[in-house]
Protein backbone atom coordinates (compact mmCIF):
# COMPACT_ATOMS: atom_id res chain seq x y z
CA UNK A 1 0.00 0.00 0.00
CA UNK A 2 2.80 2.31 0.63
CA UNK A 3 6.59 3.12 0.15
CA UNK A 4 8.19 4.13 3.57
CA UNK A 5 11.13 5.86 1.64
CA UNK A 6 9.02 8.12 -0.50
CA UNK A 7 9.15 12.06 0.13
CA UNK A 8 6.57 14.45 -0.93
CA UNK A 9 8.29 17.46 -2.72
CA UNK A 10 7.60 19.76 -4.93
CA UNK A 11 9.55 17.86 -7.73
CA UNK A 12 7.64 15.06 -6.43
CA UNK A 13 4.05 16.81 -7.22
CA UNK A 14 5.57 18.36 -10.48
CA UNK A 15 6.36 14.84 -11.85
CA UNK A 16 3.14 13.40 -11.95
CA UNK A 17 1.37 16.65 -13.08
CA UNK A 18 3.82 16.27 -16.04
CA UNK A 19 3.07 12.78 -16.20
CA UNK A 20 -0.73 13.54 -16.06
CA UNK A 21 -0.29 16.50 -19.00
CA UNK A 22 1.57 14.29 -21.09
CA UNK A 23 -0.48 10.92 -21.15
CA UNK A 24 -3.94 12.42 -20.24
CA UNK A 25 -5.71 9.27 -18.81
CA UNK A 26 -8.77 8.01 -19.14
CA UNK A 27 -10.54 8.49 -15.40
CA UNK A 28 -14.21 6.97 -15.36
CA UNK A 29 -16.56 8.94 -12.99
CA UNK A 30 -19.65 7.33 -11.65
CA UNK A 31 -20.70 10.16 -9.65
CA UNK A 32 -23.43 12.69 -8.84
CA UNK A 33 -25.05 15.16 -10.77
CA UNK A 34 -24.32 18.29 -8.92
CA UNK A 35 -20.42 17.39 -9.77
CA UNK A 36 -20.26 16.06 -12.74
CA UNK A 37 -19.85 19.39 -14.50
CA UNK A 38 -16.65 20.92 -12.69
CA UNK A 39 -15.38 17.65 -11.83
CA UNK A 40 -15.46 16.84 -15.51
CA UNK A 41 -14.05 20.43 -15.83
CA UNK A 42 -11.25 20.20 -13.62
CA UNK A 43 -9.53 16.74 -14.95
CA UNK A 44 -9.36 18.37 -18.34
CA UNK A 45 -8.00 21.63 -17.22
CA UNK A 46 -5.49 19.30 -15.34
CA UNK A 47 -4.72 17.39 -18.68
CA UNK A 48 -6.63 14.14 -17.68
CA UNK A 49 -9.48 12.74 -19.78
CA UNK A 50 -13.08 12.69 -17.87
CA UNK A 51 -15.65 10.02 -18.56
CA UNK A 52 -18.76 9.55 -16.65
CA UNK A 53 -20.81 6.55 -17.54
CA UNK A 54 -23.14 4.87 -15.69
CA UNK A 55 -24.99 1.91 -17.49
CA UNK A 56 -24.47 -1.22 -16.37
CA UNK A 57 -24.11 -2.64 -19.96
CA UNK A 58 -20.64 -0.26 -20.66
CA UNK A 59 -19.06 -0.72 -17.24
CA UNK A 60 -16.12 -3.66 -18.52
CA UNK A 61 -15.38 -1.71 -21.63
CA UNK A 62 -15.25 1.67 -19.96
CA UNK A 63 -13.22 0.34 -16.75
CA UNK A 64 -11.08 -1.50 -19.46
CA UNK A 65 -10.08 1.86 -20.53
CA UNK A 66 -9.52 3.88 -17.61
CA UNK A 67 -6.73 4.78 -15.66
CA UNK A 68 -8.59 5.07 -12.49
CA UNK A 69 -12.05 4.31 -11.00
CA UNK A 70 -14.33 7.19 -9.12
CA UNK A 71 -17.72 6.65 -7.32
CA UNK A 72 -19.69 9.10 -5.69
CA UNK A 73 -22.60 8.31 -4.15
CA UNK A 74 -23.83 12.11 -3.61
CA UNK A 75 -26.91 11.63 -5.38
CA UNK A 76 -28.18 8.33 -5.57
CA UNK A 77 -30.14 5.56 -7.40
CA UNK A 78 -30.42 1.71 -7.19
CA UNK A 79 -29.31 1.70 -10.71
CA UNK A 80 -26.46 3.58 -10.15
CA UNK A 81 -25.51 1.48 -6.65
CA UNK A 82 -25.67 -1.67 -9.58
CA UNK A 83 -23.20 -0.06 -11.73
CA UNK A 84 -20.88 1.07 -9.24
CA UNK A 85 -20.64 -2.20 -7.67
CA UNK A 86 -20.15 -3.90 -10.87
CA UNK A 87 -17.44 -1.48 -12.28
CA UNK A 88 -15.40 -1.75 -8.32
CA UNK A 89 -15.47 -5.44 -8.88
CA UNK A 90 -14.08 -5.09 -12.54
CA UNK A 91 -11.55 -2.78 -11.73
CA UNK A 92 -10.43 -4.33 -8.63
CA UNK A 93 -9.86 -7.45 -10.96
CA UNK A 94 -7.74 -5.28 -13.37
CA UNK A 95 -5.59 -3.44 -10.78
CA UNK A 96 -7.02 -0.28 -11.20
CA UNK A 97 -7.44 2.18 -8.10
CA UNK A 98 -11.10 2.50 -6.95
CA UNK A 99 -11.23 5.79 -5.03
CA UNK A 100 -14.84 6.03 -3.07
CA UNK A 101 -16.44 9.26 -2.22
CA UNK A 102 -18.90 8.32 0.15
CA UNK A 103 -20.87 11.89 -0.04
CA UNK A 104 -23.65 12.35 3.00
CA UNK A 105 -22.27 8.75 4.61
CA UNK A 106 -23.97 9.28 8.06
CA UNK A 107 -26.57 11.56 6.91
CA UNK A 108 -29.26 8.72 6.31
CA UNK A 109 -28.82 5.45 6.95
CA UNK A 110 -28.92 4.11 2.85
CA UNK A 111 -26.81 6.07 2.43
CA UNK A 112 -24.52 4.53 5.24
CA UNK A 113 -25.02 1.12 3.91
CA UNK A 114 -24.39 1.76 0.26
CA UNK A 115 -21.17 2.79 1.37
CA UNK A 116 -20.29 0.15 3.38
CA UNK A 117 -21.21 -1.96 0.83
CA UNK A 118 -18.82 -0.63 -1.43
CA UNK A 119 -15.93 -0.89 0.90
CA UNK A 120 -16.67 -4.70 1.06
CA UNK A 121 -15.24 -7.52 -0.97
CA UNK A 122 -11.74 -5.15 -1.22
CA UNK A 123 -13.98 -3.22 -3.49
CA UNK A 124 -12.34 0.60 -2.68
CA UNK A 125 -8.60 1.43 -2.79
CA UNK A 126 -8.82 4.76 -2.01
CA UNK A 127 -11.86 6.51 0.82
CA UNK A 128 -11.88 10.22 0.44
CA UNK A 129 -14.15 11.85 2.71
CA UNK A 130 -14.63 14.52 5.33
CA UNK A 131 -14.84 14.14 8.91
CA UNK A 132 -18.31 12.91 9.64
CA UNK A 133 -18.55 10.69 6.95
CA UNK A 134 -14.93 9.15 8.01
CA UNK A 135 -16.58 8.59 11.40
CA UNK A 136 -19.74 7.24 10.50
CA UNK A 137 -17.36 4.31 8.20
CA UNK A 138 -15.80 3.40 11.32
CA UNK A 139 -18.79 2.77 12.94
CA UNK A 140 -20.39 5.47 14.44
CA UNK A 141 -22.68 8.42 13.33
CA UNK A 142 -20.98 11.29 12.32
CA UNK A 143 -22.87 14.74 12.57
CA UNK A 144 -23.57 15.58 8.68
CA UNK A 145 -26.22 17.99 7.80
CA UNK A 146 -26.80 17.01 4.57
CA UNK A 147 -23.37 16.56 3.13
CA UNK A 148 -21.41 18.47 5.08
CA UNK A 149 -19.33 17.45 7.75
CA UNK A 150 -19.73 19.02 11.71
CA UNK A 151 -16.74 17.23 12.67
CA UNK A 152 -12.93 18.10 11.86
CA UNK A 153 -10.75 16.41 9.71
CA UNK A 154 -7.96 16.77 12.63
CA UNK A 155 -10.56 14.90 14.66
CA UNK A 156 -11.17 12.52 12.23
CA UNK A 157 -7.71 11.76 11.49
CA UNK A 158 -7.49 9.57 14.60
CA UNK A 159 -10.10 7.08 13.52
CA UNK A 160 -9.07 7.10 9.93
CA UNK A 161 -5.36 5.70 11.25
CA UNK A 162 -6.95 2.61 12.69
CA UNK A 163 -9.83 1.91 9.53
CA UNK A 164 -6.32 2.50 7.58
CA UNK A 165 -4.73 -0.22 8.99
CA UNK A 166 -8.03 -2.46 9.88
CA UNK A 167 -9.20 -2.14 5.82
CA UNK A 168 -5.77 -2.14 4.14
CA UNK A 169 -7.17 1.33 2.85
CA UNK A 170 -5.60 4.79 2.11
CA UNK A 171 -8.01 7.32 3.84
CA UNK A 172 -7.90 10.87 2.69
CA UNK A 173 -9.88 12.81 5.00
CA UNK A 174 -11.07 16.74 4.08
CA UNK A 175 -11.63 19.56 6.32
CA UNK A 176 -9.51 22.77 6.78
CA UNK A 177 -7.00 20.35 6.60
CA UNK A 178 -6.26 17.57 4.63
CA UNK A 179 -4.82 14.35 5.91
CA UNK A 180 -4.10 11.47 3.73
CA UNK A 181 -3.67 8.04 5.84
CA UNK A 182 -1.92 4.83 4.41
CA UNK A 183 -1.59 2.06 7.48
CA UNK A 184 0.93 3.92 9.81
CA UNK A 185 1.82 6.88 7.78
CA UNK A 186 0.27 10.10 7.49
CA UNK A 187 0.48 13.25 5.80
CA UNK A 188 -0.79 16.47 7.02
CA UNK A 189 -1.64 19.14 3.54
CA UNK A 190 -1.96 22.68 4.56
CA UNK A 191 -2.49 24.46 1.64
CA UNK A 192 -6.15 25.60 0.73
CA UNK A 193 -8.66 28.49 1.02
CA UNK A 194 -11.58 29.13 3.07
CA UNK A 195 -13.42 29.66 -0.44
CA UNK A 196 -13.28 26.01 -1.20
CA UNK A 197 -16.27 25.04 0.95
CA UNK A 198 -18.20 27.63 -0.51
CA UNK A 199 -18.66 26.32 -3.64
CA UNK A 200 -20.82 23.12 -3.87
CA UNK A 201 -19.28 19.64 -5.19
CA UNK A 202 -15.55 20.90 -4.77
CA UNK A 203 -15.21 17.63 -2.07
CA UNK A 204 -16.21 15.84 -5.14
CA UNK A 205 -13.40 17.18 -7.40
CA UNK A 206 -10.71 16.32 -5.07
CA UNK A 207 -12.31 12.90 -5.49
CA UNK A 208 -11.67 12.83 -9.22
CA UNK A 209 -8.69 14.80 -8.61
CA UNK A 210 -7.29 11.48 -7.15
CA UNK A 211 -8.04 9.86 -9.13
CA UNK A 212 -6.09 11.42 -12.34
CA UNK A 213 -2.96 11.44 -9.85
CA UNK A 214 -3.47 7.45 -8.65
CA UNK A 215 -3.89 7.00 -13.27
CA UNK A 216 0.10 7.64 -12.88
CA UNK A 217 1.24 7.39 -10.05
CA UNK A 218 1.13 3.47 -8.58
CA UNK A 219 2.34 4.37 -4.90
CA UNK A 220 -1.45 5.41 -4.49
CA UNK A 221 -0.90 7.09 -1.27
CA UNK A 222 2.13 9.12 -3.13
CA UNK A 223 -0.66 10.24 -6.03
CA UNK A 224 -3.91 10.88 -3.21
CA UNK A 225 -0.66 13.19 -1.46
CA UNK A 226 0.28 14.83 -4.72
CA UNK A 227 -3.54 15.15 -5.79
CA UNK A 228 -4.57 16.93 -2.31
CA UNK A 229 -1.73 19.66 -2.55
CA UNK A 230 -2.63 20.30 -5.55
CA UNK A 231 -6.07 20.91 -5.15
CA UNK A 232 -4.94 23.35 -2.12
CA UNK A 233 -2.38 25.14 -4.25
CA UNK A 234 -5.07 25.88 -6.87
CA UNK A 235 -7.32 27.18 -4.23
CA UNK A 236 -4.73 29.46 -3.20
CA UNK A 237 -4.61 30.36 -6.28
CA UNK A 238 -7.74 30.92 -7.32
CA UNK A 239 -8.43 32.83 -3.50
CA UNK A 240 -6.05 35.58 -4.96
CA UNK A 241 -7.67 36.49 -7.87
CA UNK A 242 -11.20 36.28 -7.43
CA UNK A 243 -13.98 37.95 -6.19
CA UNK A 244 -15.77 35.57 -4.03
CA UNK A 245 -17.53 32.44 -4.91
CA UNK A 246 -19.14 32.68 -7.92
CA UNK A 247 -15.84 33.72 -9.20
CA UNK A 248 -13.67 31.12 -7.65
CA UNK A 249 -14.70 28.19 -10.27
CA UNK A 250 -12.89 29.87 -13.35
CA UNK A 251 -9.93 30.66 -11.44
CA UNK A 252 -9.36 27.24 -9.74
CA UNK A 253 -9.82 25.97 -13.20
CA UNK A 254 -7.30 28.09 -14.77
CA UNK A 255 -4.92 27.33 -11.76
CA UNK A 256 -5.33 23.85 -12.75
CA UNK A 257 -4.30 24.42 -16.28
CA UNK A 258 -1.62 27.10 -15.43
CA UNK A 259 0.30 25.80 -11.77
CA UNK A 260 3.90 25.09 -12.34
CA UNK A 261 6.90 23.83 -10.25
CA UNK A 262 7.35 27.52 -9.29
CA UNK A 263 4.25 28.11 -7.74
CA UNK A 264 4.60 24.41 -5.97
CA UNK A 265 8.19 25.22 -4.71
CA UNK A 266 7.50 28.41 -3.33
CA UNK A 267 4.24 27.60 -2.10
CA UNK A 268 3.64 23.81 -1.00
CA UNK A 269 2.93 22.53 2.92
CA UNK A 270 3.30 19.19 2.93
CA UNK A 271 4.33 17.30 6.15
CA UNK A 272 4.51 13.89 7.37
CA UNK A 273 3.24 13.27 10.60
CA UNK A 274 4.34 10.35 11.87
CA UNK A 275 8.51 10.80 10.59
Amino acid sequence: MSDGHFSVTAASVWQDIELIRSQSPLIHNITNYVAMNISANALLALGASPVMAHSQQEMKEMVSHSGALVLNIGTLSHHWVESMQKAADIAIQKKKPVILDPVGCGASQYRTDVARELLEMNRTTIVKANGSEVLSLCGGWGANRGVDSTVSSRHAWEHAQKFSRERNLIVVVTGERDYIVAGDRSWVVRNGSALMPKVTAMGCTASAVVGAFCAVNPIYWVGAVHAMAVMGLCGEMAEKLCQGPGTFVPHFLDALFTIDLAYIEENLKVERLDA
